[in-house]
């Protein structure tokens, strides 16, 4: 009611009104016509409800809008918490890659070490089998020159004994032998 009084007060202030020959309540006049015509439509709009079905129609559709709108914020929230999950993740994977990448580089300075160790170890006791052998070999080769040496001795002294003895003192000799081993194992 309030728009077709607001319509009729505009339509009476318009220029029309001042504009003609003809009376503005007549039927020849044909702004007054469209002005009757327009109060009708509004009429049946407004005896139709229409404004009310617009009016509801809006508010459905306004209502749809904020349902939308609720159901985009809580994807929104469900999108960021797991935007936020798979940081808190991706952080977490990345600590771990980072201390795989420490342990790893400790076992490998770790094995490193146990290897330069095992392999002065093994140096080591290579360098103690050699002097083992070293000393052995010249152990023997000193055995063998002492009983080089004493077979020499032995064969000269026995040249020379040979060449010195007569029945006499071998007798002799023999005598003090049996003398010297009977004292000995008694």
């Amino acid at each position: 009611m309030r728009l077709t009084l607001t319509a009729l007060f505009a339509l009476a202030a318009s220029p029309a009104l001042a504009a003609g020959d003809k009376p503005f309540f007549s039927l020849a006049n044909t702004d007054f016509v469209v002005l009757i015509a327009f109060v009708i439509f509004l009429g049946i709009l407004v005896y139709f409800n229409v404004p009310g079905l617009v009016g509801g129609m809006l508010d459905k559709r306004a209502n749809s809008i904020k349902a939308e709108l609720d159901e985009a914020k809580a994807l929104r929230e469900e999108a960021q918490s797991l935007l936020a999950s798979y940081e808190r993740k991706q952080k977490e994977v990345q600590e771990q890659s980072a201390r795989i990448v420490a342990a790893a580089k400790e076992e490998a300075t770790n094995a490193a070490t146990a290897a330069k160790d095992d392999i002065a170890k093994s140096i080591t006791r290579r360098l103690a089998a050699a002097e083992e052998q070293i000393a052995s070999a010249e152990a023997s080769a000193v055995k063998e020159v002492r009983d080089q040496a004493i077979a020499v001795a032995v064969g000269a002294a026995k040249d020379v004994m040979a060449k010195q003895m007569d029945a006499k003192s071998a007798g002799a000799m023999i005598d003090t032998s049996i003398a010297t081993v009977a004292e000995k194992l008694h």
